[in-house]
């Protein structure tokens, strides 16, 4: 009789099984959770595919889809069979009888609580293991498609004779197989392990014999797999050789062989490889012998041949044969390692010039005539001037211009330009609404000429308004896509965005075919899902015809499409056919040319406009990289996001093999041509990587570069206490020995650790050219002073100390320019443009124009003639620094040695000059305290009582050479309060 649990008379309480409501509802509840969470995983993958489709590359998209699953699915099937395989093996070899040993009495509670689940536990263990290893294997996507699609190079490593093409596409495949089969291997053998042991196959603490025959078998020929891969391994490390990297100290980072590689490590590989194939053998041959004898030996010896062979004997060669006579040893190595990395970077058809720094011109008329031609001297600096055109050309608070904006070349002029974008943060009334269906879009290109201000220090614009009107004529002005909108928004329904025409404001609703369409509840539902944004799914504001953009930076946008390129950190704007295109320049690249020094891309990239400023950090598949071409022009229209790659660099096997990976993908050169073509220009991510290595690869005799005495390095940005490279800038210059100017990009080199100039180098930058991408490299022979040297001279000049006394007393900010370095008539000219903003002024304007012209040859002295002045504006400037008539002397006259007078001067005069100088000294130094102290009375009083002794030095100065010919001579620290430089924007 059941238990009743309780009295005769009290109540009764049943428990029992659920009714079939509850039941009903309790697995409807179940099965609509289940859904719910296979629908939140299917919908990222479902907007991800209606993006692709919307773009036109879904064959990007479903290649690397089934790419994926292809590798899941093969690596995984073979990592679960491996291991499951070996448990089914090593259970059916177990012992009929296991021996009753304490040990095995306490493994009998483990063998019978698994006996009613071994199957599903077997599943599981393979299960695991081949998602693991699935997992693994579809992140290795990019290295099978490069090793099935491999393309030639056309070029043999210099030590194998293997074509480059063996070390980019196959040995990073070989590698992943290779480390494959050891993960699978070193599962497998452990699972054994485990099972003979929990079956009796294996005994740790019984008597008598530790293994059976069958376990003994079984066990030995997994190790043999592993010590045949192991052979493996090192037959492929003779080849890694070729692209190893390692520290040498005479260059530093090294790639390739050197002497211990090729006459130690080379050989040791071999043998190894030898040792472990009869290593091998052995653990197979146990199959018959059933002894772990040999095969143990045999490993010991494989063992102790890597320790000897692999690791003491190149030592030895190392320190007895290389260290006494290094230079020699490793000359043929150094050798290979130039040609390879200079191929590699393509900097091995750059053009090196020795360039004295001595002036060929002394007539100062010609030297001014020759100034005007030499450049189109930029005074707008795209770094600075942003946020001028956000005050001038905003217009609207929710508008707003990138932080640094681009150069470009139209009509034949340099020109700033920047693209009026949508700024969300600045709209009235933030809600949903306004948000991603009202305010969408940015309106029209601002443009202003590089080389002009008008009176006032004002950019010059050739293209304003807004709507905006000018020289860019009729074009599609609405901005949806651009580097500032990084938000979704959703357009074409029934909610209208804001918009312009000339009379005002308007509304408007977008015509683009660009976004997906969001039309259907299912794709309602899945980006509700996908944005976290229950609102797009019953919105009254979606309907026919409604579209979602996102992904709407273009950086974003080719990255997406092209997941196998390298994009470089500036994209940029041009008006081309009536239409906005962004510009993005991108790369192909490899880790694997051999004897081609690496290079870390997010390093040798940064420079003082990419710190704090992810905007135009480079976006690197790879960040090591020792191949790099620019391979790859793409486009992005602004409106409605179309994208383009176009192939540019023909010959390189890279893109050729991802353009058999990815068909159809990439349009063939011939098809840019006209408006965009010519806005397309040399890309300074590229140009960045090859300055960092022609810091040390210009040098190509192996002996010299071995010895580093003519190692270069970028010099820190002048203008920017932060200490980072100087940007290369884009200019419209003359190099030695041309006729005309080319758009080019420009760079200056200074020795390691030395402030003068070692170098200069440019890039002729127009796509049009006939000589697009050719190196020129100036080594600079003569002692001239580099940009932090006239940097540092500017700011000692008296006329700069009163600048700044009067900006600070006006509360105004100083910053100073890119300070751009032309070649002119065997010397430098350095130019430099000054702003100055207010208290009371939102933007910056240029008010002064430093220029400096550094000329090796003195005559008569063994000092550089450097000649630095200060002027309201660039003209000005050119006149005074070549001391043409008709204009001020030049505010620093030329350090030359002057022709001695001979009037002795007297003795008054001479004790009045040095009590001057005396004088100027103390005032300097105590505005220098007043300045740390942030005194600004003190300090106005010490520059007046600088300035007085200043004169009353110039006064005695001319009694003393009543000529004119000689000066007062200067305090040491540089003649004034300006000499430490204000801080930017401070």
């Amino acid at each position: 009789m059941p238990d009743r649990g309780g009295g005769p008379s009290g109540p009764r309480i049943r428990v029992g099984r659920p009714s079939r409501r509850a039941r009903t509802l309790l697995m409807t509840l179940g099965v609509l959770a289940v859904l719910a969470m296979a629908f939140v995983m299917f919908a990222g993958f479902w907007t991800d595919w209606l993006w692709y489709r919307s773009v036109r590359y879904s064959s990007v998209f479903t290649t690397t889809l089934w790419t994926k699953i292809g590798l899941f699915a093969v690596f995984g099937l073979l990592m679960a069979l491996a291991v499951g395989l070996n448990i089914w093996l090593a259970y059916r070899l177990r012992p009929p009888l296991s021996a009753m040993s304490l040990e095995q009495q306490s493994l009998d509670r483990y063998r019978m609580g698994v006996a009613p689940f071994k199957k599903w536990v077997l599943l599981a263990v393979t299960a695991l293991v081949g998602l693991i290893a699935g997992a693994s294997a579809s992140g290795q996507w990019r290295t099978w498609l490069m090793w099935v699609n491999g393309v030639d190079f056309g070029e043999k490593d210099a030590q194998f004779g293997k074509d480059v093409a063996f070390y980019a596409f196959d040995l990073p495949w070989y590698r992943f197989l290779l480390a494959f089969g050891f993960a699978a291997v070193i599962l497998s053998l452990i699972a054994a392990a485990i099972t003979h042991y929990l079956y009796g196959g294996l005994r740790v603490t019984s008597p008598g014999a530790r293994a059976t025959a069958a376990a003994t078998g079984h066990l030995s020929v997994l190790l043999g797999v592993f010590v045949s891969l192991k052979a493996v391994a090192y037959w492929l490390d003779r080849y890694g050789l070729a692209v190893k990297s390692s520290d040498f100290k005479a260059t530093g980072n090294w790639t390739g062989l050197r002497y211990v590689d090729a006459n130690a490590f080379l050989p040791a590989k071999t043998i190894l490889f030898c040792i472990a194939v009869i290593c091998a053998v052995l653990f197979f041959a146990t199959l018959w012998r059933r002894t772990w004898q040999l095969p143990v030996i045999g490993f010991g010896l494989m063992v102790l041949s890597a320790v000897l062979i692999g690791g003491l004997y190149p030592a030895i060669v190392q320190k007895f044969q290389v260290q006494p006579n290094e230079q020699a040893k490793e000359a043929p190595y150094i050798q290979k390692n130039i040609d390879a990395t200079r191929k590699a970077y393509a900097i091995d058809e750059t053009k090196l010039e020795n360039y004295s720094g001595k002036s060929t011109v002394k007539a100062k008329d010609k030297l001014r005539t020759d100034a005007d031609s030499a450049a189109a001297y930029r005074l707008l600096d795209p770094n600075i001037v942003s946020p001028t055109f956000q005050q001038l050309e905003q217009k609207r608070k929710y508008y707003q211009f990138p932080t640094t904006l681009d150069v470009d070349h139209y009509k034949g002029q340099d020109v700033v330009i920047g693209l009026r974008e949508l700024n969300i943060r600045g709209i009235p009334k933030r809600n949903w609404i306004n948000d991603h269906f009202t305010y969408t879009h940015g309106y029209g290109a601002i443009m202003a000429r590089g080389t002009q201000t008008d009176a006032n220090g004002s950019p010059v614009f050739t293209e304003s308004g807004l709507p905006t009107t000018g020289e860019l004529g009729k074009y599609q002005q609405r901005i949806y896509y651009g580097e500032k909108t990084d938000q979704y928004s959703i357009v074409g329904g029934p909610q209208k965005e804001l918009d312009y025409e000339e009379n005002g404001e308007k509304t408007t609703s977008y015509e683009g075919d660009s976004g997906v369409s969001l039309s259907s509840a299912f794709n309602r539902a899945a980006y509700a899902v996908a944005f976290s944004e229950p609102q797009i799914l019953y919105s009254g504001a979606i309907g026919d015809g409604s579209r979602i953009l996102y992904n709407r930076t273009p950086k974003e946008r080719v990255e997406a499409v092209a997941p196998w390129l390298t994009i470089d950190g500036d994209a940029y704007p041009a008006v081309v056919d009536g239409r906005i295109q962004w510009i993005v320049d991108a790369y192909t690249t490899t880790n694997g040319y051999p004897y081609a020094s690496r290079t870390t891309l997010g390093d040798t990239t940064a420079d003082s406009l990419t710190v704090g400023n992810q905007q135009r950090a480079v976006v690197a598949q790879q960040n090591q990289v020792n191949y790099i071409r620019n391979s790859v022009k793409a486009t992005v229209d602004a409106y409605d996001g179309t994208v383009n790659l176009y192939q540019w660099d023909t010959e390189d096997p890279v893109l050729k093999t991802w353009m058999k990976a990815f068909p159809g993908t990439v349009k063939p050169k011939a098809e840019l041509k006209g408006d965009l073509l010519a806005h397309l220009r040399y890309p300074q991510d590229m140009f960045k990587v090859q300055r960092e290595l022609l810091t040390r690869y210009h040098v190509t005799d192996p002996a010299q570069f071995y010895s580093g005495s003519d190692a270069w390095q970028v010099p820190d940005d002048p203008t920017n206490k932060d200490n980072v490279a100087v940007p290369p800038y884009y200019l419209s210059m003359k190099m030695p020995g041309d006729t005309e100017q080319r758009f080019s990009l420009t760079t200056t080199f200074t020795p390691n650790g030395r402030p003068n100039l070692g170098g200069f180098m440019a890039v002729d930058a127009d796509a049009t050219s006939k000589e697009y991408g050719r190196l020129r490299l100036l080594r600079v022979t003569e002692d001239v002073p580099g940009p932090a040297q006239v940097q540092s001279k500017l700011n000692g000049l008296p006329d700069v100390a009163t600048f700044v006394r009067d900006m600070k007393g006006a509360d105004s900010d100083i910053q100073y320019g890119n300070l751009l370095t032309v070649p002119l008539d065997g010397g430098f000219l350095y130019v430099e443009p000054v702003y100055a903003q207010g208290r009371n002024a939102l933007y910056p304007l240029l008010k002064k124009v430093a220029v400096s012209y550094v000329d090796a040859d003195q005559p008569g002295g063994d000092t550089t003639k450097d000649i630095t002045v200060f002027q309201n504006n660039l003209t000005d400037a050119l006149n005074a620094v070549f001391g043409v008539e008709g204009t001020t002397p030049p505010t620093t006259p030329p350090d030359t040695e002057q022709p001695p007078t001979t009037e002795q001067p007297p003795a008054s005069a001479d004790a009045a000059l040095k009590q001057a100088i005396a004088d100027a000294q103390k005032a300097y130094d105590a505005g220098e305290a007043a300045l740390a102290k942030g005194d600004w009375a003190a300090y106005g009083k010490a520059q007046e009582d600088l300035q007085a002794a200043l004169k009353r030095a110039a006064d005695a100065g001319a009694k003393i050479q009543p000529s004119g010919e000689g000066g007062a001579e200067k305090p040491e620290s540089g003649g004034s309060g300006g000499a430490e430089k204000p801080e930017s924007g401070s």
